[in-house]
């Protein structure tokens, strides 16, 4: 499945750039991630995921398959399993960042697969969780470029807390009155 995104960031282009290459940095704003090992080519790590009643942990793997500075584009295969289970989940990301006005916008397209517990969410309610966690990692990303000295020797306490059952449900709840009424944003 397909899942497009977009989320704008206030500051320049090249800071925004520079921000989302130091990874660990970047895992500070991503609800439920843990980086184990990075380097220029590969991010190992973990991730929590919770949805509803379903918790899951994954390890995995990105690859950086390409990365082109001029053009501000970074295309990444992320692979993943199940710490305690049989799920799988794998995803090309192609993300690429803009000028606009004072700030940037990144645009994010995710071709993700998954098999497993998790499989058994529809795209609504996908795409519903993901762009939430979208904005989510806008904000927090904004207010890391912002900080001072939010390098290396950054306090590491500023991750959003993963999302609530309560806001799961109410997402569901959207997305099942999306798809029974036939939303035109749900079309595409």
């Amino acid at each position: 499945m397909i899942i497009d995104n977009e989320f704008s960031i206030p500051a320049p282009i090249d800071q925004v750039w520079k921000y989302m290459n130091d990874y660990h940095r970047v895992a500070r704003c991503m609800p439920g991630a843990e980086i184990q090992s990075a380097n220029d080519k590969q991010v190992k790590g973990r991730v929590k995921v919770s949805m509803g009643p379903l918790k899951l942990a994954f390890g995995g793997v990105i690859d950086i398959m390409e990365k082109n500075e001029g053009a501000h584009r970074v295309v990444m295969k992320a692979t993943g399993s199940e710490e305690k289970g049989k799920g799988q989940a794998s995803a090309t990301v192609t993300s690429t960042m803009v000028s606009a006005g004072g700030g940037t916008t990144v645009k994010l397209s995710q071709d993700i697969q998954m098999t497993g517990a998790i499989a058994q969410y529809g795209r609504g309610m996908m795409a519903d969780v993901i762009g939430a966690l979208m904005k989510q990692f806008a904000a927090c990303a904004a207010a890391e470029i912002k900080r001072p000295g939010g390098g290396a020797g950054a306090a590491r306490g500023g991750a959003p807390k993963s999302m609530s059952g309560f806001s799961l449900m109410l997402l569901s709840i959207k997305a099942f009155f999306k798809n029974l009424f036939g939303s035109k944003s749900s079309k595409k």
